[in-house]
């Protein structure tokens, strides 16, 4: 696995070219990193896919099924109880338990899948160690580029599209 570039530019425009060739040459855009919103990045950066609805989902529902069938076996198969000669699979009586159990599956595995995709906790990140990084917010551009194969062609390209500095990152 390579490392991706990181690219610093003095104007916008120039990180904005360099991008669209990077791209256009089948390298990975991972993030820019721009004292203010440039709206030519808005649509750059493809998201990863969001998981967090259907793993909730799965753990709702499948946390109020196993309640159910649990409620279900116990009282109808495991320890029948003829009370008043109500019927022992009574649907009513058992909607209220798995409900609430569902709920709490699920908000526990949407907080857990937050965090997963949010890369979290994660106190330290790599590029925080670059020394160009910091003047991110202030007066420079950075373009991080993940390269399909060798590096070497990529910086070549960042270099030429403007590039002052290109570092490689570590993790």
């Amino acid at each position: 696995m390579t490392t991706p570039l990181l690219a610093e530019f003095d104007t916008p425009d120039a990180l904005v070219t360099a991008l669209r060739r990077a791209r256009a040459d089948g390298h990975r855009a991972v993030d820019a990193f721009t004292p203010f919103p440039l709206e030519e990045l808005a649509d750059a950066f493809v998201p990863a896919p969001r998981w967090i609805r259907p793993a909730m989902a799965l753990a709702g529902f499948g946390a109020a099924a196993t309640m159910y069938a649990l409620q279900w076996w116990s009282a109808v198969h495991d320890y029948p109880l003829n009370s008043g000669g109500r019927p022992l699979h009574s649907w009513q009586v058992f909607v209220l338990v798995p409900f609430e159990v569902g709920v709490l599956a699920a908000a526990i595995a949407g907080f857990t899948a937050f965090l997963v995709t949010c890369g979290l906790p994660r106190l330290h990140h790599p590029l925080f160690v670059m020394p160009q990084f910091e003047r991110a917010s202030q007066d420079r551009f950075l373009l991080l580029v993940a390269p399909k194969g060798d590096p070497e062609p990529l910086r070549r390209l960042l270099e030429e599209a403007g590039a002052g500095l290109v570092a490689e990152t570590h993790p």
